[in-house]
Order: C-alpha cells, then structure tokens, then sequence
C-alpha cells in the first residue's frame, strides 16, 4: 500500500515550549490514523506543520513523494491537503453553497463550469443539502460542523486533516459523524483525524498516535495504544 504522508523528525518549539519533538510517522492510503494526547501535546501544531501554517525548526514532510517541507499553505492545499478547524471559521456572511464554492474554486483548484454539480455532492455527502442557501454564520452546532467538514471536501483532498469535529456533539450526532468519516474514506480519501471523544478514536481507526508535549509517545493498533502504560498515564491519569 502507498504512503500518502510520512513526517521525518519534525521539530517545533516556541520558546521552551516544544510542540513537536522529533516527530516520525506514516500514514498510508486509505488509511484513517487518529491522534490523541492531552490539551497541550501538540495534535493540532501537528496539523499545522502538515499543512503549512507553522513551519518546522527541522526535520520534512512527504506528501505523495514529494518534499513539502518548504511548500506554501495554498501549495500543499492544490496538491491534496484540506483540514478543518477545531472551531469553524465559515464566511459567516455567505451562504453555505457560497463557501463551498469559495473553498472547491481557490483551495482546490475547480473549474467553475464544474463546480456547481461538485458542491451538490459534497452537500448531499455531508448532508447539508437542506441549507444550501443558509447563512453559514446562523447554522447550529452539528450543522456547523458538518459544513466545516464540507469545506475541507470541496477541496477535493486525498488527504483530510479532520481537527475534532466530534467536541461537543451528542452520543448519537458522534455516531453519525464516524460513519460521516468512513464514507470518505470509502470514498478514497486517506484521513488523520484528532479526537478527544474516545468512541471515534477506539472504533473508527486504524492506528492511533498518542502525543504529549510534541513527543510520540504510543503508536499502534487502538486497543494497543489506549492499554499503553505510557497512554494511561499522561492522557488517562492512571
């Protein structure tokens, strides 16, 4: 199977505070890898060093066999990389197709002669079709985070940074985006998804890496790392 994505001795601090520390993974196509770790680990300055948004102190990244280490937020978004944001960040003042179009036009390089038959997809995926002309910044919390989602598809990704979508949601509404999640990845599109809500991580995984402060410290099989003496005690408290 091929590696989509692979971080070589990623480093990052910001003063004596490091968020990553000689960080080395893989993740390969197809695959969903979850990411877990106290408040302060590191999981979403991870996200940014994969996207583009911080840029490493040393170490690379590989996307699709491609040094990206140097690339532009924007570069790597028209290579394949889209992400989402633990707190939405919509145009508030356009409607939900509107940033669909937005996102699928300037991130991910559509053509405007298609993009309108490509957003109703994405919107019928992520079920949003009943809001397509809602105002993104009036749309209610499960909404909001379905449409978060959508962006980041509209961008035709093959690899989904997903940054806890789940936070705050019901038992049920968190069901519903696991099976959201593994229909893009049926869809062919490899996802690295962090989560704090442990039903996502313990059943709609792969693997999982475990963080604490910008160290690996666990990676495996869910089961396996979740037992982790390592685990248990820095993310579980035992």
């Amino acid at each position: 199977m091929a590696t989509v994505l692979s971080a070589t001795r990623l480093s990052k601090a910001f003063g004596a505070i490091h968020v990553a520390d000689r960080v080395t993974f893989s993740i390969d196509e197809g695959e969903i890898l979850g990411v877990i770790g106290p408040n302060g680990a590191g999981k979403t300055s991870l996200f940014g060093l994969i996207s583009g948004n911080i840029r490493p102190d040393s170490g690379y990244v590989e996307f699709g066999g491609k040094d990206i280490t140097r690339w532009a937020p924007q570069d790597r978004a028209r290579a394949g990389i889209a992400r989402t944001y633990q707190i939405p960040k919509p145009f508030t003042h356009m409607t939900v197709a509107g940033n669909l179009k937005v996102a699928a036009i300037f991130g991910g390089g559509v053509a405007e002669d298609e993009v309108e038959e490509w957003i109703d997809k994405v919107m019928s995926d992520t079920h949003l079709a009943p809001a397509r002309n809602t105002l993104a910044g009036r749309l209610p919390l499960l909404m909001r985070k379905r449409h978060e989602l959508a962006r980041a598809l509209a961008m035709r990704p093959k690899l989904l940074l997903v940054d806890e979508v789940a936070a705050g949601l019901t038992d049920h509404e968190v069901s519903e985006f696991i099976e959201l999640v593994a229909g893009i990845r049926a869809g062919g599109i490899t996802v690295l998804w962090i989560e704090h809500v442990m039903k996502t991580m313990l059943t709609a995984t792969d693997r999982l890496l475990a963080l604490d402060s910008g160290r690996i410290i666990a990676q495996g099989r869910p089961e396996e790392v979740i037992n982790s003496p390592d685990v248990r005690r820095v993310y579980l408290g035992a």
